[in-house]
């Protein structure tokens, strides 16, 4: 039985993932820093409570997996948040920090860690969520765009590190996602533009040749797919979820 392991995988699209991997048959571990969203995972899961972008907390986890399950076949480097709204000029540094510490360091630690296990097997898929703000960027929302465009930039790298070892790497990018974190950025947005929310929402969906919201088990349907034998060549590749944006700034 192959092993998964989602950071942020008790809510949202972690979550998605997470059930759409045990559908097919996969052993799964998640963690989230949310205790409420872990009270709700199966009980024949492994959940713990971890930050991302604690080291000595990501070192301990990864240690639990091998010894617990003796390695690890695919991560999914999926924990994120939305970081501040807002123009560049009125942005703090602590707060930009923070997104670029959950969002980026988070990444770089699951890899890290993960790496080990998958080399002393010769195998392995790392997945990492970035966003179509990763190569289109965010106004208003650069840290987390200069983020996920790190991610890419990460995943990239690692595709081509790894590579020889037999792992594959590979980011996935969402679009606009419904769902509760969705719903703070279309309020936050509205705040920052004198908006409405559903104008707000209007444009997102306008921005996109299928004018849509995505959910989140489409990105969940990627994830098995990427990590699935069929996918067995398909590395260092940004694969978009998200109804095709064709323009991300869309203008009402």
């Amino acid at each position: 039985m192959k092993r998964v392991l989602i950071t942020a995988g008790a809510a949202g699209i972690g979550r998605a993932m997470a059930e759409a991997f045990a559908a097919a048959g996969y052993k799964v571990w998640v963690t989230d820093v949310d205790p409420g969203a872990l009270a709700t995972v199966p009980q024949d899961w492994q959940a713990d409570r971890v930050d991302v972008a604690d080291e000595p907390a990501m070192a301990a986890l990864f240690a639990r997996v091998g010894a617990e399950w003796g390695g690890l076949d695919v991560l999914c480097a999926n924990a994120g948040i939305k970081g501040p709204t807002g123009l560049v000029e009125e942005l703090d540094l602590q707060d930009w920090r923070a997104c670029l510490a959950v969002n980026l360091d988070g990444a770089f630690l699951a890899a890290k860690h993960a790496a080990p296990l998958m080399k002393a097997a010769k195998s392995g898929v790392m997945l990492f969520t970035s966003s179509t703000a990763g190569i289109f960027g965010y106004p208003l929302r650069s840290p987390y765009a200069a983020a996920k465009w790190a991610v890419i930039g990460l995943m990239k790298s690692l595709a081509m590190e790894l590579g020889p070892f037999g792992i594959r790497a590979n980011a996935i990018l969402p679009g606009s996602v419904e769902g509760p974190r969705m719903e703070a950025v279309l309020a936050a947005e509205a705040a920052s533009k004198g908006m409405t929310r559903d104008q707000v929402y209007r444009g997102y969906a306008a921005g996109t040749s299928m004018r849509t919201f995505v959910e989140a088990r489409d990105v969940a349907n990627m994830a098995v797919f990427l990590a699935s034998d069929g996918a067995r060549y398909v590395s260092g590749q940004a694969m978009a979820v998200d109804g095709h944006t064709e323009n991300p700034d869309p203008k009402l």
